[in-house]
């Protein structure tokens, strides 16, 4: 029970990722706090342990410091923050104005500034952390969902910067991640089967899962990681093979087993 007594919050904990995220907290003892727009469908729970909900709209500074003084309240400490909540439907540049383009950056690059910056204080008291959820999206083109990528290319350098500046009382870290599977796997890989080509492509073989991702983050906010913050952990299962490693006509062995 490494964070035994730690209160986290969990933005975006509701499902998916964020809820791997929050279970993996509660097992490692945390009193946990998802917060979303929307409440879940079921209670984020495990091991007999139950996250906390509340609505948030993290694009409404007003609303996160609102949210950050009622857990004053109720908790009277936060020890770590994951900056997990963002997404984006997949839309090419030229389909959509600047303006749609832009309410993907502010979820997901402007909103966890936004949060970051309003719980400094309260994470600098603590000796806390933040954990960044970035993505792969961000360290290679992102064609369909071009803001999103460079939201998460702008996410991780603002950890690293926030790391410098906040040193030695906030660890700031990004876990920078690859293809998960999740409830909404099918919106973006279609059905099983496309589910499972997908993921053949990855050298793992497979999609990585919520819980794992969630153990990367239990990892980067305990006392294990005492000595690691600017950092990008990846969790990507290898990352993605090269396209031109198929393509070649020489040094096919590989292939050919």
């Amino acid at each position: 029970m490494e964070l035994d007594g730690r209160v986290a919050v969990v933005t975006g904990g509701t499902r998916g990722v964020g809820a791997g995220i929050a279970r993996a907290l509660l097992r490692a003892g945390a009193r946990v706090v998802v917060c979303a727009r929307r409440p879940p469908d079921a209670p984020v729970e495990e091991g007999g342990r139950r996250a906390e909900f509340a609505p948030l709209d993290l694009r409404d500074p007003h609303a996160v410091e609102a949210f950050l003084a009622g857990l004053d309240a109720t908790h009277g400490r936060l020890d770590v923050l994951v900056n997990n909540a963002g997404g984006t439907p997949y839309r090419l540049l030229g389909e959509g104005e600047a303006e749609r383009h832009a309410r993907v950056l502010a979820l997901n690059l402007t909103a966890p500034l936004t949060v970051s910056l309003a719980a400094y204080e309260r994470l600098r008291a603590a000796r806390g952390s933040i954990v960044m959820i970035g993505s792969v999206s961000g360290t290679r083109p992102s064609p369909g969902t071009a803001a999103y990528g460079a939201a998460k290319a702008g996410l991780e350098n603002l950890a690293r910067s926030m790391a410098v500046e906040w040193a030695p009382y906030v660890r700031v870290n990004t876990l920078v991640l690859g293809m998960v599977r999740t409830e909404l796997s099918h919106l973006h890989y279609g059905d099983e089967a496309g589910i499972a080509a997908v993921g053949a492509t990855v050298p793992l073989g497979r999609l990585a899962e919520p819980s794992e991702v969630g153990e990367a983050a239990v990892f980067l906010a305990s006392a294990r990681a005492a000595y690691v913050t600017g950092a990008s952990l990846l969790v990507h299962g290898g990352g993605e093979r090269p396209a031109f490693l198929d393509a070649a006509t020489v040094n096919t062995a590989d292939k050919e087993s």
